[in-house]
């Protein structure tokens, strides 16, 4: 079935015109700035971590691509993970959260890790009681929330500021604005080919991805151990699905795939041609669409600095 489909979608997207398969990234996100601030002091504070050693930011570094660049990471106790940690750049843009999208927004992505043994180890309610031993965040709570300290205003703030973690005018972002001299000529057929090769299937809309699941390995079997989508809702044809990453910043955050399993950019091309299209690329084709997807590196927001 998956093939039929990529075949029928691909004899589609090779005569459509280019306009429209990928949207810039918005400039204004209509944020509650007061949430923002709150929601970063708790993204930066290991405070939320049983032990008080992990934050958000120690798997998602702002500095760099807003993952840590390690195949797996490490929670409380040295406790190695499963899963390859994604961006939290641009996440706001995905349709679920999580490679297996259990969680179906910001807001209850944010609780996930708090009570996660392997990351931060801690209760829902045990971090709500620590935090109100705090005065700077009971009256930062109170500014903002009627009730104060709560599981669900803590997952709200990190969530607004999540939200402002946009990477928007990306060289590519300006040439879809109207700059024609923003890329390259090579990045241009770099374009296209991502076009029609048929990688603008899954890779598509403001996030280049992050807006539908796909089975990892549709044409050839990449052994993934891990079943994905299927942990979640316990059906056979979800086995080894999972959510299209985004390639907003790719260039920026190796290793990729769930398993973080591939190091290089151009590796991660030549795998997903082979394994979900189908098609052998000359290496010439395969740098010029990795030359494309370098223009994905969009302007790193202030409120991570």
């Amino acid at each position: 079935m998956y093939k039929f489909i990529i075949a029928t979608l691909l004899s589609l997207l090779t005569t459509a015109s280019a306009v429209d398969l990928i949207a810039p990234i918005p400039t204004d996100m209509h944020l509650n700035q007061k949430k923002v601030e709150l929601g970063k002091r708790l993204f930066l504070d290991p405070i939320l971590s049983k032990d008080g050693s992990i934050s958000c930011a120690t798997c998602h570094i702002l500095s760099d691509g807003g993952d840590d660049n390690m195949k797996f990471s490490f929670g409380i106790n040295g406790q190695e993970g499963n899963m390859n940690a994604p961006t939290v750049y641009n996440a706001t843009f995905n349709f679920r959260q999580f490679w297996d999208g259990r969680a179906k927004n910001l807001k209850e992505q944010a609780k996930g890790p708090i009570e996660n043994p392997i990351e931060m180890g801690h209760t829902l309610k045990g971090a709500v009681e620590v935090l109100k031993t705090n005065e700077q965040y009971k009256n930062q709570f109170s500014n903002i929330y009627n009730d104060g300290i709560t599981i669900e205003n803590i997952a709200d703030a990190i969530a607004e500021y999540e939200k402002a973690l946009t990477t928007p005018n990306s060289r590519f972002d300006l040439y879809l604005k109207g700059d024609k001299d923003a890329i390259s000529s090579e990045e241009k057929r770099g374009y296209r080919l991502f076009i029609s090769k048929g990688c603008i299937i899954c890779h598509h809309g403001v996030n280049v991805g992050g807006n539908m699941y796909n089975k990892f390995g549709i044409f050839k079997d990449l052994n993934s151990t891990n079943l994905g989508r299927y942990n979640v809702t316990k059906r056979e044809e979800d086995k080894y699905t999972f959510k299209v990453p985004s390639l907003r910043n790719i260039d920026l955050t190796a290793p990729y795939m769930h398993s973080g399993d591939i190091k290089t950019l151009k590796k991660a091309v030549l795998t997903m041609a082979q394994y979900q299209l189908g098609r052998e690329m000359k290496e010439s084709e395969i740098d010029a669409i990795v030359s494309f997807l370098k223009t994905l590196t969009g302007k790193m927001p202030e409120i991570a600095k």
